[in-house]
């Protein structure tokens, strides 16, 4: 063997040592039940996926893995010394972050790692992609700051070549502080002091970091807005270091097909012509066109990306009958899906892996719905992609946060409504602008919930304009269970635990956006072994899936008397809630799949002509 053979031997060993070395030291903390796919974390590949499929570059760098964290006062100094290690991207507070700590209001998580760009990416621009972090970030390269970012539910980046060690050892430190229901923030479920429905509070870096090579002109965003009747979609094509005269072009395929082309110039949209046929998106046929974005200056491409689109049209019409019906590609469909709030035992509001992400999604199209509310939280780009390619309609919620109003349950409000502070308005304005703006391109979300029953509720009316003004393509829901006022597009009520009629909107869609909540207690399977509940408990399948179907059955009457949809509670049970078609560690399904799919699909079908 020559010395450069026996070098490199030496070299591969020497990684494999220092690999499993990391990987001994590392251990999910606390003693809670966990998943099945917590069992196969590997601290050097966790969540390896590409994460932002909606607009994908080939080039690109995960970051994920161990890094060295430390709590420390508010305000202090970063940290000479680091308490451990933490598994990015699961929160402090999770059992997979193999640490389990929580943060208060007077301190703040310190976050390390060193990275080294490779040397194929030399004269690039290098992105620092965040998936998520909650709540406030500082982000340092090198001890220079490179930027900040509050708001726990969006992606965010930061150009950091001007900071990079050229072909050096470069660092990251990230400071976060959350003050969870001590603050204003949008939050959620998060609480300091779980119990009933609220759950464990969760802190830092909670979807994957990554780096990617960029040119000085790149694409930022691609917004996608199809229009079935014309046959036609706009790409807005966001560039960053735009100037006059950069051309963006896109092309549109089915399959190896170019189906569809268009150019512009000076950040004009790109308009292309669809074909008079062209395929359409829906829960039973959810096809997807292929679309490449390039920009080209001076006659050079110096930036393209990977995306898809979708040709499909939400609405509302009047049926003969007169009642106004959610329509999608101008044809009534009743949304009816489970309550989603993607909450984890190992890693709550992190997936252990993305195979666990999507089993919940496959088992909820198996069960037979054509919808997901997501429940006052935003997942990973990569969920919503999935719902994309699976069909599934989502209802998505802006997370509820700061302080509640009165609440007036079963009538329109004609009391005052609460003021937010000047600081937490603004806050609330750019996090759910935020939220619009990134995944208003993915096929699968047809309805905005700015609020969800009281939480946070404030100037209803106005924030519902502002929202469908935002996006005028999708149903604005303004408040789900909350104060009722005549605005947006949808008269949403809330009963527990059978399905009821309250209220009645002869302009809007009428929906019952939360009922059922049917208990059961599942030994070996719970967060704790008391302080369960749900709204009835049961004590088997057979019990649970008679009353679930005695549920749809009457939710089936009120269909032709103005329903337009329906959200079962829930998907899994979560911590003390144990009111789920599966365990919080979906280790059991505990309803017959058989009799729900039979029922749920009889619903789904219900309004079809």
């Amino acid at each position: 063997m020559n010395n450069i053979k026996r070098r490199l031997v030496a070299s591969l060993a020497m990684v494999t040592m220092i690999t499993a070395a990391m990987s001994a030291q590392y251990a999910p903390a606390g003693d809670k039940i966990k998943t099945k796919w917590a069992e196969n974390i590997d601290v050097n590949n966790v969540w390896a996926e590409y994460p932002r499929p909606i607009m994908q570059r080939d080039a690109w760098q995960n970051l994920n893995g161990l890094w060295n964290y430390a709590i420390t006062p508010s305000g202090a100094a970063t940290p000479a010394a680091y308490d451990g290690e933490i598994l990015v991207p699961f929160c402090i507070e999770s059992s997979l972050s193999g640490v389990g700590k929580h943060v208060d209001e007077n301190q703040e998580l310190w976050y390390n790692r060193r990275f080294a760009v490779p040397k194929a990416w030399k004269g690039s621009n290098v992105m620092l992609n965040f998936g998520a972090v909650d709540w406030r970030a500082d982000v340092w390269v090198n001890g220079i700051k490179v930027g900040s970012h509050t708001g726990g539910y969006t992606a965010f980046s930061f150009d950091i070549t001007a900071a990079l060690n050229v072909g050096g050892e470069n660092t990251i430190d990230v400071r976060v502080y959350d003050g969870t229901d001590r603050g204003y923030q949008p939050r959620g479920k998060q609480v300091r002091n779980p119990g009933g429905i609220w759950y464990t509070s969760v802190t830092g870096i909670w979807q994957t970091v990554w780096i990617e090579p960029v040119a000085p002109v790149h694409v930022k965003q691609v917004k996608a807005t199809a229009d079935i009747d014309n046959h036609t979609i706009n790409f807005d094509v966001a560039a960053t270091g735009c100037k006059a005269g950069v051309l963006a072009e896109v092309r549109v395929l089915d399959g190896a097909k170019v189906v569809a082309t268009g150019k512009s110039i000076n950040g004009e949209p790109v308009m292309v012509n669809m074909p008079a046929d062209a395929k359409l998106w829906s829960p039973d046929s959810p096809f997807l066109y292929d679309v490449q974005v390039a920009l080209s200056v001076n006659g050079k491409q110096v930036d393209s990306v990977k995306s898809y689109v979708a040709m499909r049209k939400v609405g509302t019409k009047r049926d003969a009958n007169g009642i106004v019906r959610i329509q999608l590609n101008n044809a009534d469909v009743f949304n009816f899906g489970p309550l989603d709030q993607g909450w984890w035992p190992d890693g709550l509001y992190t997936a252990p892996s993305y195979e666990a992400m999507i089993y919940d999604l496959d088992k909820t199209k198996q069960w037979g719905f054509n919808m997901i509310r997501k429940h006052v939280k935003v997942e990973p780009e990569l969920w919503y992609s999935y719902c994309d390619k699976l069909g599934i309609l989502v209802w998505q919620d802006m997370p509820s946060g700061d302080r509640n109003p009165q609440w007036q349950m079963h009538q329109y409000f004609d009391g005052a409504e609460l003021a937010r502070s000047e600081e937490s308005e603004a806050n609330y304005r750019k996090e759910w602008q935020e939220i619009v703006e990134q995944f208003s391109t993915h096929p699968c979300i047809n309805v905005w919930v700015p609020f969800n029953e009281a939480w946070g509720q404030f100037k209803t009316q106005e924030i519902a304009q502002w929202t469908k003004k935002m996006d005028p393509t999708r149903l604005v829901n303004p408040a789900s269970g909350g104060n009722f006022y005549t605005c947006g597009d949808i008269l949403d009520l809330h009963n527990y635990p059978g399905p009821k009629m309250y209220l009645y909107d002869a302009q809007r869609v009428t929906v019952l956006g939360e009922y059922g909540g049917i208990g059961y207690p599942v030994k070996g399977h719970l967060w704790e072994n008391d302080r369960n509940w749900g709204y009835v408990q049961f004590n088997s399948v057979k019990e649970v899936t008679d009353k679930y179907e005695e549920y749809a059955k009457e939710l089936l009457d009120l269909v032709p008397r103005g329903f337009s949809a329906a959200v079962y509670t829930q998907t899994t049970d979560v911590e003390m809630e144990v009111n789920g078609f599966m365990t919080y560690d979906r280790k059991m399904v505990k309803m017959d799949e058989t009799r729900i799919r039979a029922i749920n699909q009889q619903l789904v079908h219900s309004l079809d002509k």
